[in-house]
């Protein structure tokens, strides 16, 4: 456990450094944005598909398990995990909604939508950390590569928050979700994740905000993108899950 902890913290870290230096990392010389961002959507698509999804599943069977014994597990229990799926994609997309429609109308930059917009993410992130621990412990391989595709997934969504809040973003809003990656692992720390139906439930959550910011900001049909790149990302993460899938056989 101790070991976990400790490895957690570092990814934490590592992440959280890439969110301060996103701006840098997308703005790399001889690297156009165009290609980060295709092969970052190519990378988090086979991630949502081949990782992501089939571990919401497996979350759900766990929970069916843990309770067959004090409740009949019915087809319409099966539904739950992916409800709260749902709920988690439905509040993220209700959120981008709102600020753009604000930005339209104020043409400028609320504060209480900023902070509203932002606060989800920071809650998006904090899961993401509190959740490590676990990961690592069920296999070290399958939660560095999480945490690769996370990174790269965090340089777009910083591409996306600038986008709405020019400004305020780049003032505060990169320390606060920097920041929220050390809560959620300090509170794993504090409070270790230990209930099934509690991580399946995060997963479950966390997966649908996942669901929605990769598809409306990694496959995005009003930029420039590169299919070849898209291509390359797709492929070189799912040769990797499946190698790392089949050591762990």
């Amino acid at each position: 456990m101790a070991l976990a902890i400790a490895g957690s913290l570092i990814i934490a870290l590592v992440l959280a450094g890439l969110h301060l230096a996103a701006l840098r990392i997308r703005k790399l010389p001889l690297v156009p944005e165009h290609v980060t961002g295709s092969f970052a959507g190519g990378l988090a698509v086979a991630y949502v598909f081949l990782h992501l999804l089939p571990e919401i599943a497996e979350g759900n069977e766990a929970i069916g398990e843990l309770l067959e014994d004090t409740i009949e597990v019915t087809p319409l229990f099966d539904l739950g995990i992916f409800v709260v799926a749902l709920t988690g994609f439905t509040a993220f997309y209700g959120l981008d909604r709102l600020a753009t429609r604000r930005r339209t109308r104020d043409s400028g930059e609320s504060g209480g939508v900023y902070w509203l917009h932002v606060g989800a993410f920071a809650i998006y992130n904090a899961l993401i950390t509190y959740t490590m621990t676990l990961r690592l412990e069920t296999g070290v391989l399958f939660a560095i590569l999480f945490s690769i595709a996370m990174g790269l997934h965090f340089v777009l969504t910083d591409r996306h928050l600038e986008e709405h809040y020019p400004r305020r973003f780049r003032t505060s809003g990169r320390l606060v979700l920097a920041g929220a990656l050390i809560l959620g692992w300090a509170l794993s720390a504090l409070f270790a994740p230990t209930s099934t139906v509690v991580v399946a439930i995060l997963t479950a959550l966390l997966g649908g905000s996942v669901l929605l910011n990769v598809f409306k900001e990694e496959l995005p049909s009003n930029r420039g993108s590169s299919f070849p790149w898209f291509l390359a990302g797709l492929v070189l993460y799912s040769a990797l899950l499946a190698l790392i899938t089949a050591a762990a056989e």
